[in-house]
């Protein structure tokens, strides 16, 4: 898989109002977005990792992205090769500790002491464990299962499959894992495997809740680490799928997403028991409340 590296290069001032800009535009894909100093003292480059396409397309998308602010800097784009990027920046990653678990690479198995050790393989897709939304998943998901039996639980948007795995390594006895993205549901079923727990992870591909096996329902705890928008555009059909007093966890979520994903959900008729910051990014826990029983 060809990698397609676009960045645009401006002073801090300018480049800390093009970086939001440039998450938003997208958001809804899902790729990489990253504001770093190129050298002490500045300036500053918005970066984005494109997948597909090609160095004219990638060019384009964040031209349009950073928009009239952008429009007087060149856009340069370097083709990164078949190289498995992701795969390339875990070493040397330290192993993350939440809890219980333990979150390490390849380099790392046989040295890490933990009650439950995750091992992961990123692959081409994301979700290593190092990041603040996956470690505020980690500890939600903790808490809920020290709690009481969770029967049915689901991963919506499972990446790696690192959250499915914790939930069958803590006694969960079915787990369902769904992605847009047929690599990580493939990156998933793998790193289940690895760890001892695939015949305890159901891992399909689906896009959003529109799958039947989703429609269906019946999840005791749902776990969505993804983005705010398309949370919001899922709020009605992922509250549906919960069982009165299931557990719903929402991450992916920078600070300020917070207010109107709480409102929204709020809205659906769940209810706020935990916000969790980490940093600049936010983890939700919600509680589906019973309907009033009608005389």
């Amino acid at each position: 898989m060809t990698t397609f590296r676009a960045r645009v290069t401006a002073p801090w001032a300018l480049a800390s109002r093009l970086f939001p800009l440039a998450e938003s535009a997208f958001e809804d894909d899902g790729v990489p977005v990253t504001l770093f100093e190129t050298h002490d003292g500045g300036p500053w480059t918005v970066e984005v990792l494109l997948f597909d396409g090609d160095a004219e397309t990638a060019a384009a998308r964040l031209r349009e992205a950073v928009g009239p602010e952008g429009a007087d800097l060149p856009v340069v784009v370097d083709e990164l090769g078949e190289a498995n990027w992701v795969e390339e920046s875990l070493k040397g990653l330290a192993p993350v500790a939440e809890g219980r678990f333990v979150i390490h690479g390849a380099h790392d198995r046989g040295r890490v002491n933990a009650q439950v050790p995750i091992e992961i393989d990123a692959g081409l897709a994301f979700g290593t464990g190092h990041h603040a939304t996956t470690v505020g998943c980690l500890a939600a998901i903790e808490r809920r299962m020290r709690c009481g039996p969770v029967r049915r639980p689901l991963d919506l948007g499972t990446g790696t499959g690192v959250l499915a795995i914790a939930m069958a390594r803590l006694g969960a006895a079915k787990v369902v894992a769904t992605d847009i993205d047929p690599v990580a549901v493939k990156v998933a079923i793998d790193n289940a495997r690895l760890n001892g727990v695939a015949p305890r992870i159901e891992a399909f591909r689906a896009t959003g809740m529109s799958d039947p096996r989703l429609t269906r329902g019946g999840f005791d705890l749902i776990v969505a680490n993804i983005l705010a928008r398309p949370l919001m555009r899922l709020a009605p059909a992922i509250v549906r799928a919960l069982t009165p007093r299931a557990t719903l966890v929402l991450s992916g979520l920078r600070l300020d997403d917070a207010a109107r994903i709480i409102a929204v959900y709020r809205g659906q008729g769940v209810k706020l028991v935990r916000r969790d910051p980490r940093g600049s990014w936010t983890t939700l826990t919600f509680v589906r409340e019973p309907r009033p029983h009608r005389a």
